[in-house]
């Protein structure tokens, strides 16, 4: 089973999750460079707070507690102090492009929790092979959206149409690590639909997904465990197909996520 991602600092909303099976609670705390990076983006920045870590830790009986913390700055061995404080489970480094990097934030850590690397640069798929094997890090997470950015692509699935994430995921499972990419939309929202993100997930052996917005908030009709049990149900009949049938889908998606690409360079998306 998949855990599936949730973004929040709503103590009432993470008790919810806590109650469903493979939920994994997320905290997010990165600011350094978000604003800047992210503008003129209709993409989610946080507005969480250290006390928040310990506020969502205090109702979880069973989820696990992520916290992305700043990227890495003369600040971080005090950050990650505090956040190991408030009782985070597994911390997660942001914008990391070196080896390096990666190496100094597990050092910091020193075992105090797992490591989750968030790929999301050029180069930190390009220095992969020199840091997959750095002691402390349980999970390699890949950031679809900066990914893509970085990499002067114009959809943020197209590293997976082109067979990035497949590189990573090979890489990941050969250490014995977790995987996970991306979001996931409801299946069957998205330019790219949930339900052709999740047959992804399942063909390349990923381990965690982040929900999207759309699972919780005003515009969704249905309720978050309705929309998560549908998700799971789909998860399970996409675990059951053959060989040939997960060919297919992969070759068909990867086509669908090309023609996507097409259109916003030719509309100057991206």
């Amino acid at each position: 089973m998949i855990d599936l991602i949730q973004i929040t600092h709503d103590p009432d909303f993470a008790r919810r999750c806590d109650a469903l099976d493979a939920l994994r609670l997320w905290v997010d705390l990165e600011r350094n460079g978000k604003a800047e990076r992210q503008a003129g983006r209709n993409t989610f920045i946080s507005t969480h707070t250290l006390a928040d870590v310990g506020r969502v830790k205090a109702v979880l009986r069973r989820a696990r507690l992520m916290v992305r913390v700043n990227p890495l700055n003369p600040d971080t061995d005090t950050e990650v102090n505090a956040v190991l404080a408030q009782g985070a489970d597994l911390l997660m480094l942001p914008m990391f492009t070196e080896a390096w990097e990666l190496q100094a934030f597990c050092a910091i850590v020193a075992g105090r929790a797992p490591v989750v690397a968030l790929l999301e640069t050029a180069g930190a798929f390009e220095s992969l092979p020199e840091w997959i094997g750095t002691p402390g890090l349980e999970e390699v997470y890949v950031g679809l959206n900066d990914l893509h950015l970085s990499m002067g692509l114009h959809f943020m699935f197209e590293p997976l149409a082109l067979g990035l994430v497949d590189t990573v995921a090979r890489m990941t499972r050969a250490q014995g690590l977790r995987f996970g990419f991306g979001g996931i939309a409801r299946l069957d929202e998205g330019l790219l639909p949930g339900r052709d993100v999740l047959a992804e997930h399942l063909r390349l052996g990923s381990r965690a997904v982040i929900l999207s917005r759309t699972f919780h908030g005003s515009g969704n009709a249905g309720s978050f465990e309705d929309e998560v049990a549908a998700l799971r149900s789909a998860e399970q009949a996409l675990a059951s197909r053959s060989a040939e049938q997960v060919q297919a889908d992969r070759l068909r998606i990867a086509e669908t996520i090309g023609q996507i690409a097409s259109r916003m360079r030719h509309n100057g998306h991206g």
